[in-house]
């Protein structure tokens, strides 16, 4: 693997050297589903899931 290998800290499966992610259950301050994310969330924050994320976050401009 080349030392800058953008992958190697994207969060792929294989970045975390081998080490399985630790997932914590949570629910989706929007649509109250029960979703798994992979940091502890705190109680003062809210905690979205895939589907209700992209709705929270501010648009990318453009880098170019």
């Amino acid at each position: 693997m080349a030392f800058n290998d953008r992958n190697m800290f994207r969060g792929n499966s294989n970045s975390n050297f081998g080490a399985p992610r630790e997932m914590h259950k949570t629910t989706c301050s929007d649509c109250k589903v029960e979703t798994e994310v992979p940091f502890k969330p705190d109680p003062e924050r809210p905690v979205y899931c895939r589907e209700c994320l992209p709705n929270h976050r501010a648009p990318r401009e453009s880098r170019y």
